[in-house]
């Protein structure tokens, strides 16, 4: 077993090295002539306008997150569905391993479907957002209280 795992690590040594010999040898023999034309941004053929860094909005994050948990829930799905079509993958175990896939295919799906629900009920699939209620709760500590400590620890 540890023979086969030498020949796979001889195999990814060997891809970086050759990776690294040919980076080296392509930085030794291209030339190197910056000037302001090379150096520029290329934005298809027109002159950059603007700055590069904008603000983005927090909101395609946590959606690009969520869409892409969902997609890896899809390529762990597919194989589970190929068992299930294959009568005689089910028949070769009398149905037994097909009751403890389909048990953790079910498992799987719920703890996602939960995920969902925690994302649905904290509000980040809500694209505009409600406004924030203050809270009237009244404290039995005074507020200059409050105002020493931030002045003593800012």
């Amino acid at each position: 077993m540890a023979r086969n795992f030498f020949f796979i690590f001889l195999f990814v040594l060997g891809g970086f090295l050759m990776l690294t010999v040919i980076l080296m040898i392509a930085k030794l023999l291209r030339p190197t002539k910056p000037n302001p034309e090379k150096d520029s941004t290329y934005e298809s053929g027109e002159e950059a306008a603007g700055d590069a860094v904008i603000s983005f909005n927090i909101r395609f994050y946590i959606i690009a997150l969520i869409f892409l948990l969902f997609e890896v829930e899809l390529v762990f799905l597919f194989p589970w569905g190929t068992v299930f079509g294959n009568a005689d993958l089910i028949e070769e175990t009398n149905g037994n391993w097909a009751w403890y896939a389909i048990t953790e295919m079910f498992v799987f799906i719920g703890i996602l479907a939960l995920g969902l629900v925690y994302a649905w009920r904290e509000g980040h699939l809500d694209w505009i957002k409600s406004e924030q209620i203050e809270s009237n709760f009244k404290a039995e500590v005074p507020l200059e209280a409050y105002d020493k400590i931030n002045k003593k620890y800012s």
